[in-house]
């Protein structure tokens, strides 16, 4: 029996005359354009479907037992996913805005775990962001402060490159410094921008 796993899970799919893998792709496509969703990820009988693979897979004959798995994302996912580091980008804000008076006051744990988290945050938020370019009919207006994601994060760049500089010399002056005029504000724009996306 042919079967369809979508993002792990199980689903029945009626196959309306399809006779090739390439066949099925393409109504699944169809599909996910109708339900304002993309494919990240497919895998046929337990192969990696590639850019370079596509067009060798997609001409092969179904077989009684052929093993669809699709990686899907939804426009509404990244929605809510762009609302969820909206919040977290504000609380993290508020945390680099804190720091000069951590660092003061000898919480150097705490500030470490606020910078793990801004960084982390910040891989999340560009992984987020390229998927949503899956969406350009939704998501390519968001700006940050009137600039494209990629403008933007190159001018912020140069600041995390400094304050990682600052943080393997011990410069806790500097540390403090770039946290709350540098990388406070920016975390509060980009909070902004995600929370009118």
């Amino acid at each position: 029996m042919i079967s369809f796993y979508i993002n792990g899970e199980a689903v029945d799919v009626q196959l309306e005359g399809e006779e090739t893998i390439g066949d099925v792709l393409k109504s699944f496509e169809m599909t996910c354009e109708e339900n304002a969703a993309a494919v990240i990820g497919i895998t046929v009988d337990g192969t990696t479907i590639t850019a370079d693979t596509f067009d060798s897979e997609a001409g092969k004959a179904l077989g009684p037992n052929t093993k669809f798995e699709f990686s899907v994302v939804t426009r509404d996912s990244i929605k809510q996913s762009f609302e969820a580091l909206a919040q977290l980008f504000s609380e993290l804000s508020e945390q680099m805005e804190n720091v000069p008076v951590a660092l003061q006051s000898g919480k150097n744990k705490e500030v470490s775990e606020s910078i793990k988290k801004v960084a982390d945050s910040i891989d999340n938020f560009c992984h987020i962001a390229a998927l949503a370019s899956l969406f350009p009919q939704d998501f390519s207006n968001t700006k940050i402060e009137g600039k494209d994601f990629s403008d933007f994060f190159q001018e912020f760049s140069p600041v995390l490159v400094d304050f990682e500089q600052a943080l393997s010399n011990n410069d806790t002056v500097l540390i403090g410094d770039l946290s709350e005029y540098e990388i406070c504000p920016r975390l509060k724009a980009i909070s902004t921008a995600l929370s009118q996306v």
